[in-house]
């Protein structure tokens, strides 16, 4: 119990302190990691098995948030395919330049290991990409797919080497696995009868862990990879969405453990840091290259700049890769040591860029040439709103509610905006206008300042950062109209109105309001 407490007491203390630096907690839990591993902490039982539950149940929402047809489409396996190969040549270029440098522990060292070095720092990492995509609220965004369809494929070439280096193929029996497909059916009926609360957190724990992670390991593929498709099987139940956010604050305290796990890899000498600092300067390569492909395939400069942002890290796939080339012989011990430093530094950097990286992004654009638009990809090309009198933003139960309010009471013309594919598709068969654009586009604003009709914007996204972000790029397009916005706490209502917005209605403030109106109107009519 007193080490639970210490690692406990720890990682608060770091992530507290991460949060007071206005940088996100994940970036407090590594640090935290590296102070326990540098003291000589005692170990703590099952942090490994936590730590592997968390990053499941994390694929797993990815999985329930996931179209399996977006990882068919050129612009995923070709970037990450090109971008790979480019990586681990570029890499090795550079390792062989820090060995003429006179790098200590590149000296010697043959071909095959940096190629192997190189390919390890090729993987972007999966945990840390989507929490920055949940904080922002962009995981169904347009660059939040191809993000997530790049790191699913760089992940299933991770399960590939693993496969060949290990000389481990899955067993015979995985072939069965295809028997997941007609039983999804059976799974959906089992959904429905399990409602909501409690029992649908269990379940859905139960199918990242049972017939996903562990039936999949025991069949010899990547039970992370079993998580994942599990998730996808059940992507398409009405109650994905509810599962996905009751998950989360769960699978958000595991993941603590895989943060801090990170930094007990061994303890790192002078000569260990000194490289992995070194190799922090292959990052802007690694972004600058994902966005340069992602533009040539068509994406709009904006688009392919915040994906490279966001996939400029190194990942914990790479540690992984790293651990089964020393266990096969093919790397030295240390670089698993020099991997898992440069992993966690590159997490801190990546945190600091992706906490403004979509004003990056917008200021970054300047630097590469802009397309016609009628050659742009066809899910990046943007759209106009008419002669709207209104725009929501964000399309949950309580956008959509505000949009036929809106329309139907107060006869405005009211488009709704959504970049969720899925559920644009759904309220447009429902019989609303919507469109699909990023609320955080300064572009999508400065089109919507040109059209002049526009009196009234109502922020209903889901998340605090993406309505304020949405509100800065409302003010720096020079809207004039009213804006309303939605919040879940008080301070983030301050904030909001601190900020600039005309009205804010807290969430739970205004259910309770309206209820009392409700409850005041039945008591008047027995009268």
């Amino acid at each position: 119990m007193d080490v639970i407490a210490l690692y406990l007491g720890v990682a608060f203390a770091g992530g507290l302190l991460a949060r007071l630096a206005k940088l996100p907690p994940l970036v407090g839990f590594l640090v935290a990691g590296f102070a326990l591993g540098a003291v000589g902490a005692p170990g703590l039982p099952g942090i490994e098995t936590i730590a592997e539950i968390g990053v499941s149940l994390l694929l797993f929402t990815i999985g329930l948030k996931l179209d399996v047809r977006t990882l068919a489409k050129p612009v995923i396996w070709i970037t990450m395919a090109t971008h790979m190969a480019l990586s681990v040549i570029v890499s090795l270029g550079f390792l062989g330049l820090l060995a003429v440098a006179g790098a200590v522990l590149l000296g010697g060292e043959s071909l095959q290991t940096l190629a192997l070095v190189g390919f390890a720092l090729s993987f972007s990492s999966t945990v840390f990409v989507i929490k920055v995509l949940e904080d922002r609220s962009d995981a169904t965004s347009l660059y939040g797919r191809v993000a997530v369809g790049i790191l699913i494929m760089q992940d299933i070439a991770a399960v590939a080497f693993i496969v060949v280096a290990t000389g481990e193929l899955p067993s015979p029996w995985a072939l069965l696995l295809v028997l997941l497909l007609p039983a999804r059916r059976l799974l959906h009926r089992l959904w429905d009868a399990v409602g909501h609360g409690e029992l649908q957190v269990l379940f859905g724990v139960a199918l990242a862990l049972g017939p996903g992670f562990y039936l999949f390991e025991h069949l010899g593929i990547s039970g992370d990879l079993g998580a994942l498709v599990m998730g996808m099987l059940l992507a398409s139940h009405s109650g994905a969405g509810e599962m996905s956010r009751s998950l989360m604050s769960l699978k958000d305290l595991m993941l603590v453990a895989f943060f801090l796990e990170i930094g007990l890899h061994g303890t790192p000498t002078l000569q260990h840091v000194g490289l992995a600092v070194g190799l922090l300067l292959l990052l802007p390569l690694q972004a600058a290259g994902f966005a340069l492909l992602l533009w040539m395939l068509r994406l709009r400069r904006r688009t392919a700049i915040l994906t490279g942002l966001v996939l400029g890290n190194f990942s914990e796939f790479g540690i992984i890769v790293a651990a089964v080339g020393s266990d096969a012989g093919m790397l030295d011990e240390e670089w698993l040591i020099v991997i898992s430093l440069a992993v966690a530094m590159s997490f801190v950097l990546a945190a600091v860029v992706n906490r403004r990286g979509v004003e990056i992004a917008s200021a970054l654009t300047r630097f590469l040439p802009a397309k016609d638009p009628s050659s742009l990809h066809p899910d990046d090309r943007l759209v106009d709103i008419g002669d709207a009198d209104a725009v929501v933003l964000g399309l949950g139960r309580v956008g959509t509610t505000a949009c036929a309010r809106l329309r139907d009471e107060y006869g405005l013309h009211v488009v709704g905006v959504e970049h969720d594919d899925q559920r644009v598709t759904t309220l447009q068969e429902q019989g609303f206008e919507v469109v699909r654009a990023d609320a955080t586009d300064l572009e999508f604003w400065a089109r919507v300042k040109r059209a002049g009709h526009v009196r009234m914007a109502v922020l209903a996204m889901p998340f605090h950062n993406a309505n304020l972000i949405a509100l800065s790029r409302l003010q720096d397009a020079g809207f004039e109209g009213q804006v309303a916005a939605i919040a879940r706490y008080d301070d983030d209502a301050a904030e909001l109105r601190r900020h600039g917005a005309d009205s804010v209605f807290h969430l739970y403030g205004a259910a309770g309001a309206e209820l009392a109106d409700r409850a005041a109107e039945a008591l008047s009519a027995e009268r």
